[in-house]
């Protein structure tokens, strides 16, 4: 039966270019998009610019254009970024249009009857100059607690971290101005009503990974639910919420919203109706994100949805981050590539191809190995699926293809037989066990070439119809192939249509071959990826940013704030509260698995002469027992003994991150001493 399936990716922030990160999430949810088309299930691919938000005002305001005309802007350089790696959208919008204002307005009046509303006043740092409230990344000061100059808005360099509000001399980054205190009004959505709604969606639903699901009911569902801070005071780019004037819906809000109203303004050009796709249970919904943005899309997109009645997610489809060559993407390094400066030096489909054999259905980071990549694509690409069509092409023009399949020893049958393994692979979003699946039979394939040697028939005329069936043979292998790859490979497969004479449109078309029709002159179908031209491409991006940090002209950081949006800060303490918890320095004397324990190590601190402790902590993912030896590290020392099955525990190491292998020890600088305490 057809599916009916609308699919989204997260919306591209309009601050800035599209990069080789960002291409992850819209090459692997265009590759889920063809697959699905190419099977015959009716799907539409929705997506928009996500422009709100005081950074668009901001980079309005320094260059000296409108907000409109920014956006407008970077939407055609986003279009045409995602064209030049065969991404296709069936509708690309903008949050900045009347329909998603409309459809805010829609979803606020049902949060409104819904009574989840609440108000209250809260104190910010204001830019007299710039004339706007200023979130951490736009304040600097001086450090309250080491007195270090020039330090960030929420954190100092010391390992300090504070509110704004408590920086001495503060100074806004927009306007170098001394910001002042001003009280504004915030609406909040009270989340905590719709607990027991969100705990069974995301126990029943089926809608996330599991290790996902885990995440949110350890993490937040466990506890209370916080209120969510759903708007901004004036000046800010976004629309005004109508019935609390100067203030404004935050970005957040409008921008999961912007699916809908992208979708609406496909339906009216398609002479659709919206409620046949967000209101309609036999429409699957399936939205593709990154891990950094589960927060949003796991409970306030649903509560929200839930609220206004329209579809909740059938699938939320959640990835993790590039690396380059094991370590974070850097401007600094060159490996934080735009996806305008790769397409001057190396091919989309390299990099679409790449993804897919990284990409599963797991939440795991991706690394781009430089050599790796060369290695996959020029081996895979180059040499085993085009290979197989460019040595008997240029025969095959000649020849034609015979009027009835030769026998090719059940080469053509068994590689029929495993489409129905790939295209599992492909709806579980299991890329990289189809790419694999799809190169075993490239490998099979090839020996047949091989033995045969066209380029021997070719000399004898007397075997010109053994050349004319050993092309079909490799010929219709190809195509396979290509089918299977089409998802993946677009530009292949245009170019295989080409050849043969029949455009890959369906999945089926690798079940049955291809007889008694001509085949066109050959042309090259891919080239090899040169080392050389991806070093330039690294040189050149490391140009780009240090023009452009030369242009701002002051200190870059790459902090994302999606930690504190994950975890929320706790509620103000005192000073007096706050002595009771007794942090020391300890030296980690000897650490050993705990064989009973999946996440525990037992660790034995020194705090100095004969004074030791045994803390059990959950780091095993993390760090390896022999490499934690000798370090010093922030304990808490008056933490209450707790009797565990293994042993008893006194006290708690300090550290930082999710949890399991993404946990960071807080270290301490030489110098320090076991017992000294943290102040």
């Amino acid at each position: 039966m057809t599916r009916n399936i609308l699919v989204t990716s997260a919306l591209p922030y309009a601050n800035g270019p599209i990069h080789i990160g960002h291409l992850v999430e819209y090459i692997q949810t265009d590759i889920w998009v063809r697959f699905q088309k190419l099977r015959g299930n009716r799907c539409i691919y929705i997506c928009a610019d996500d422009t709100h938000g005081t950074a668009i005002m901001i980079r309005a305001r320094k260059e000296g254009r409108s907000e409109e005309a920014l956006i407008e802007a970077m939407n055609e350089a986003h279009q045409r970024d995602f064209a030049g790696f065969d991404i296709q959208f069936d509708h690309y919008g903008s949050t900045n249009s009347e329909a998603n204002r409309s459809l805010c307005a829609e979803f606020w009046q049902a949060l409104r009857d819904d009574d989840l509303i609440t108000e209250r006043s809260i104190e910010q740092l204001f830019d007299p100059e710039a004339e706007t409230f200023l979130a951490d990344r736009f304040v600097r000061g001086t450090c309250p607690k080491c007195g270090s100059p020039d330090q960030a808005g929420d954190n100092c360099t010391c390992g300090h971290t504070y509110n704004p509000t408590d920086l001495i001399d503060p100074k806004s980054t927009l306007s170098g101005a001394t910001p002042v205190l001003r009280e504004s009004t915030h609406l909040f959505v009270q989340l905590e009503k719709l607990h027991a709604f969100l705990n069974d969606w995301i126990d029943t639903s089926g809608a996330l990974q599991t290790e996902v699901a885990n995440y949110l009911k350890g993490h937040f569902l466990a506890d209370e639910l916080r209120d969510w801070d759903i708007s901004r005071p004036a000046p800010y780019f976004g629309f005004e919420i109508p019935d609390s004037p100067g203030n404004y819906w935050y970005v957040w809000f409008d921008a999961p919203i912007g699916y809908i109203a992208s979708t609406q303004e496909w339906c009216e050009s398609n002479g659709e109706q919206l409620a046949n796709w967000w209101r309609n249970t036999d429409c699957e919904i399936h939205h593709f994100i990154g891990k950094d943005i589960t927060y949003f899309h796991t409970l306030f997109w649903p509560g929200m949805l839930k609220s206004a009645q329209y579809n909740m997610p059938t699938k939320v489809h959640i990835h993790g981050f590039l690396n380059v060559d094991g370590k974070k993407m850097s401007k600094r390094d060159g490996t934080l590539v735009a996806a305008e400066t790769y397409l001057k030096h190396a091919g989309p489909s390299y990099l679409r191809y790449f993804y897919a054999t990284k990409l599963t259905s797991r939440v795991e980071d991706l690394d781009l190995g430089i050599d790796e990549f060369t290695e996959k694509v020029n081996s895979d690409l180059v040499g085993k699926v085009v290979n197989l069509a460019s040595r008997v092409g240029k025969f095959a023009h000649a020849t034609g293809l015979s009027d009835s399949y030769p026998d090719d020893g059940g080469l053509f049958a068994a590689a029929a037989a495993a489409g129905d393994d790939i295209a599992e692979a492909y709806e579980l979003g299991e890329y990289s066990k189809a790419m694999r699946r799809i190169m075993e039979l490239a490998d099979t394939a090839n020996p047949f070439v091989e033995h045969a040697k066209p380029w021997e028939m070719k000399k004898d005329e007397s075997r010109v119809d053994e050349l004319r069936d050993t092309c079909t043979v490799a010929l219709n292998l190809f195509r396979q192939l290509a089918v299977y790859l089409s998802p993946v490979l677009p530009e292949l497969a245009t170019k295989c249509g080409e050849l043969l004479g029949e455009e890959i449109t369906s999945w089926d078309q690798s079940k049955k071959p291809l007889v008694g029709i001509p085949v066109s002159k050959f042309k090259r179908m891919m080239d090899r990826v040169q080392p050389e031209d991806l070093k330039k491409m690294i040189e050149e991006s490391k140009e780009l940013a240090a023009a452009d940090a030369a242009a701002a002209d002051q200190p870059t950081f790459d902090d994302s704030d999606q930690p504190l949006k994950d975890e929320p800060l706790a509620d103000e303490i005192t000073i007096d509260e706050f002595a009771k918890v007794d942090l020391r320095v300890a030296r980690v004397i000897s650490a050993e698995h705990v064989p009973e324990a999946n996440k525990l190590l037992k660790l034995t601190l020194s705090l100095g002469g004969e004074e030791h402790r045994q803390v059990f902590a959950g780091i095993k993912a993390a760090y390896e027992p022999e490499a934690l030896v000798g370090r010093l590290v922030v304990m808490v020392a008056n933490l209450k003994p707790r009797k565990m099955r293994f042993g008893l525990s006194e006290g708690m190491v300090t550290a930082a991150g999710p949890g399991g292998a993404d946990v960071f020890i807080l270290g301490v600088d030489d110098g320090a001493l076991p017992g000294q305490r943290v102040h």
